[in-house]
């Protein structure tokens, strides 16, 4: 019931393919999978801040990437000794891959973690060709 054909607007509209795909990403994405939870925080006017909450992963278990609008963070969980025995796990320490999609302009400045969160910052810079400017009239 809430499948779209997007084909008509790849052969009608010209130069919005971006926004077709990402409107095609946005109807497949839309089961998800509920972990690791995150927060996105508005800092300031142009200012970002995704928080995913990474207990039990390394900094080098976590990869970073940020491609054609889409910020992919992905946890790959080293294989460790099976020499413990648990009666409970309820700390999940399995792998992930959480996708975002960028608006146009937004760039990822930096990336923290502190007591088992990953922060990452992110920043919406407009290039000073598209801000507004006055045009003086002249004679």
């Amino acid at each position: 019931m809430r499948e779209f054909d997007l084909s008509p607007l790849y052969r009608s509209a010209i130069g919005f393919d971006r926004l077709a795909n990402m409107l095609d990403n946005a109807n497949r994405n839309d089961n998800q999978p509920s972990f690791p939870p995150y927060n996105i925080e508005l800092l300031g006017e142009n200012n970002y801040r995704i928080t995913m909450a990474v207990a039990g992963f390394e900094k080098d278990e976590l990869d970073i990437q940020s491609e054609s609008g889409t910020l992919t963070i992905t946890g790959q969980k080293k294989e460790q000794a099976q020499d413990r025995q648990y009666l409970y796990q309820g700390i999940a320490a399995r792998n992930f891959e959480r996708r975002f999609q960028l608006a146009d302009h937004v760039k990822v400045t930096k990336a923290s973690m502190e007591n088992g969160l990953l922060h990452v910052d992110l920043i919406h810079e407009i290039p000073e060709a598209m801000k507004p400017r006055q045009i003086q009239i002249e004679h």
